[in-house]
Order: C-alpha cells, then sequence, then structure tokens
C-alpha cells in the first residue's frame, strides 16, 4: 500500500514528507503508545501509528527502519519532532481518527500487522 493511500484512508495531514515519499510502498504497521513495546516486538513495520507526541517517538522510528509515523487523534508533533522526522525522511501525518478505528481501517484495506 502507497502511503498516499494510507493519507487518503485515514484522511490524514501530512505534517512532513515529500510528495515522492508519499509514493513509498509499505506492506505494514503497527499501532502502540508504548515505545518498549515497539522495540521489542516489532519486525519489519513500515508504519507506526501512535497517540505518544514526544521525540521518543521519532527515534524508535527511526531505529526500526519505519518510514511512516501516523499520530492518532489528532495529535501533533512540535517543531523538534519535526526536524528529527524531516532528518530522517520519516514521513509524519495526523489523523482525527482513534488508534481503534484508523489500525483497523488499514487492516481492512489490507495492511497487514506485525509478524511474531
Amino acid at each position: 500500500m502507497k502511503i498516499s493511500r494510507i493519507k487518503e484512508l485515514l484522511e490524514a495531514e501530512v505534517i512532513c514528507g515529500e510528495e515522492a515519499d508519499l509514493e513509498r510502498e509499505v506492506h505494514s504497521a503497527c499501532g502502540s503508545d508504548m515505545m518498549s513495546d515497539v522495540l521489542a516486538y516489532v519486525k519489519d513495520q513500515a508504519v507506526l501509528l501512535t497517540g505518544l507526541v514526544n521525540s521518543q517517538v521519532i527515534r524508535t522510528a527511526e531505529m526500526m527502519d519505519m518510514v511512516c509515523i501516523v499520530f492518532v487523534r489528532s495529535k501533533r508533533p512540535n517543531p523538534e519532532m519535526i526536524e528529527i522526522a524531516k532528518d530522517s525522511g520519516i514521513v509524519v501525518m495526523a489523523t482525527k481518527k482513534r488508534m481503534y478505528e484508523a489500525c483497523g481501517t488499514l487492516f481492512a484495506n489490507g495492511l497487514n500487522g506485525a509478524q511474531v
């Protein structure tokens, strides 16, 4: 699934990321507000959905080679987080949807979850 399709499905706003980045293909996603769980259990996930807003989210995504973060519940990253994401080439988006609905929507449209 292209990141642009995720944007469309979640009615999300792109906060940072180039137009070309939205055409990247992703094959999996995870949803978590606990970055320790992301580090411990997530393998090969390209998209992170979270409601946690701090720079650790961006750093975790960077360490896990994720290419996109979607903040749920209308959460918004601060300017420092946006700069880190830009430097790392991570697309950052925000949606009004809650985590449950956002994850369910992506799953129902063919984006897989973690392979544990």
